[in-house]
């Protein structure tokens, strides 16, 4: 439920906190005071749409902040919600933050971190419910419906049996369709894997055999430099020439003369060893370099043939991956599908087969669904048309519509009819209205007036509360149209309603506000050429005060008259 709200420089707002609690909140107020924009800040909350028109007269942004919290309710409907876009840092709270700039931009804030306005909405869709003047009403809402009907009809069982029998087909159907595409274009498929299956393999690729066939082109194609780098080398350590001795000569000389040395004084025998290791050493460089030389091959035709393998394989490369490992895996991908393709018709008979029982299923799970919810729709009518009685809407005929559509391509009914399907079920439902006498069942969606939708709303949220886990409801001046005497009778619904919910009201009612666990006083001052907008948490004298304003002038007559209303709610709802 919303438990804080901040609010600032948003239409006549310039800064405003309300703590609220659970139960039936009360907003009463003069016309103009602020009451209807409160309800507007918190529609922005909630990812409505705004204006920057909204934004207070010489301020750079209006900001919006709630926090709320989550009843264990609700965990399973928003905790994988927020979990998924890792912003879930307290399983019980959440902070909805809001940011309206006169640039145009809008920045919306889930737990301190930036969302797109439209993931707020959803969030917020499951959190709050507005009933009243503007767009944000679920009633008006068609596909919600049948949601609403499923609620009290209590069939989550037998939805959730439909809704994965129709996922499985789905995902069928899917399997189906791309079979179906590879089979048209089978010849010319099969023909490209065979031809790119037969390229690669037939050039019997290694893994590992580019880098040496590099290395040996490189060894190849400079053989003649390589050569004579290693007879200079060899030159210059171990054969000399007329006018130099070559290394090995200058080395073996230092022996000798090292060896005198050690002859006169032992402790130099050291520097024999080390000279005596480095001749060793210059001996193995000779036999390894002349070694190398008999090696290298004045080869033409092996240059030649190491370039065409090294072209073949970046021809391969260049049309099945960047690597000799990725090609061999293209190979093996085309083999697989290869095999899928040629088997594809069998494949196909054995998935139509089980599209078919997965119809029969789904007409099986389709009609118990349809049968629990058509059980309860006239339940759900009588049950609304008694609310509204109460509400003075005594004539209002209420009936849920099913429709259903032939169709040669959906499932088969047990008396053989096909019908569409869809992810809800196999009919569309949509709540039907007849709110004067004479006038046939119109869809609710385009004839119900704001008070009447908001009465509505009441009604089948009084039906339906002890089904439906939304946590808030905000109905806003739900009292257009009625007397004081239904008055009392809606306050007393709310209420009733606030054991399952928290309620917020506006209302112009006395006898409706009465009912309220918390009354706030919403009213506007002008201070410093500037109107402002202030609420004020009433009790005790200023509450009395208020509801007998609410009734006309102060007086002894209206002070009495507020004295005798909330003695006779405290009465009713003590009874409870």
């Amino acid at each position: 439920m919303l438990t804080e709200l901040h609010i600032e420089n948003f239409a006549i707002i310039d800064e405003l906190d309300l703590t609220l609690d659970s139960g039936l909140n009360i907003f009463t107020g003069e016309t103009g005071a602020g009451k209807s924009i409160l309800i507007d800040a918190v529609e922005a909350l909630l990812g409505g749409r705004v204006d920057t028109n909204l934004i207070r007269s010489g301020a750079a942004k209006a900001i919006i902040e709630g926090v709320f919290t989550i009843p264990q309710s609700m965990y399973d409907s928003i905790h994988p919600l927020l979990e998924n876009e890792d912003l879930l840092d307290d399983p019980d709270y959440l902070v909805l933050n809001r940011e309206i700039r006169a640039n145009g931009r809008n920045v919306a804030r889930i737990n301190g971190r930036s969302v797109q306005i439209s993931f707020l909405r959803e969030l917020g869709g499951r959190l709050v419910d507005i009933h009243g003047q503007s767009e944000h009403l679920s009633l008006l809402q068609v596909n919600h419906h049948i949601e609403l009907l499923d609620k009290f009809s209590n069939s989550e069982q037998e939805f959730s049996r439909y809704k994965t029998l129709y996922k499985n087909l789905q995902s069928l159907k899917h399997q189906l369709a791309e079979l179906r595409q590879q089979e048209q274009d089978a010849t010319r498929k099969i023909d490209l894997l065979k031809y790119q299956i037969d390229e690669i393999e037939s050039a019997h690729l290694q893994e590992d055999e580019e880098v040496g066939l590099r290395t040996e082109r490189n060894r190849l194609a400079n053989a003649e430099n390589l050569a004579n780098i290693i007879h200079n080398i060899l030159q210059m350590v171990d054969e000399g020439s007329p006018e130099t001795s070559s290394i090995t000569d200058l080395i073996g000389q230092t022996i000798h003369e090292l060896q005198n040395l050690a002859r006169i004084d032992q402790s130099q025998n050291y520097l024999l060893d080390q000279t005596q290791s480095a001749f060793d050493q210059i001996s193995d460089l000779t036999y390894q370099l002349r070694n190398y030389l008999e090696n290298i091959e004045f080869n033409p035709k092996r240059l030649e043939q190491v370039e065409e393998r090294l072209g073949l394989i970046q021809n391969l490369k260049r049309k099945y991956g960047d690597s000799i490992e990725s090609v061999l895996d293209f190979a093996q991908k085309a083999k697989q599908e290869l095999e899928t393709i040629t088997h594809a018709g069998e494949l196909i008979q054995q998935l139509e087969k089980q599209q078919n029982e997965l119809l029969e299923q789904l007409a099986e799970a389709g009609e118990a669904l349809s049968r629990k919810r058509r059980e309860h729709a006239g339940l759900l009518s009588n049950r609304i048309e008694n609310e509204l009685r109460e509400l003075n809407m005594e004539s209002v005929i209420f009936k849920v519509d099913f429709t259903q559509h032939a169709d040669d391509q959906g499932v088969r009914l047990s008396d053989g009819q096909k019908v569409a399907y869809d992810s809800h079920g196999l009919e569309q439902v949509e709540f039907l209205i007849a709110p004067n006498p004479g006038e046939g069942l119109k869809p609710l969606v385009k004839i119900a007036s704001g008070g009447e939708t908001s009465r509505l709303m009441l009604a089948l949220k009084n039906v339906l509360a002890a089904a439906d886990p939304l946590p808030t409801l905000i109905f806003d001046e739900i009292d257009q149209g009625i007397g004081g005497r239904v008055g009392g009778i809606v306050g007393h619904k709310l209420w009733n309603l606030s054991h399952k919910h928290q309620v917020i009201c506006v209302t112009h009612l006395p006898q409706l506000a009465a009912f309220g666990n918390q009354h706030f006083h919403v009213y506007k001052l002008i201070q410093e050429g500037r109107t402002l907008t202030r609420i004020k948490h009433l009790q005790g004298e200023d509450r009395l005060t208020e509801l007998a304003l609410m009734f006309g002038e102060i007086s002894e007559g209206t002070l009495q008259s507020a004295k005798d209303l909330l003695t006779s709610v405290s009465q009713r709802t003590s009874l409870r």
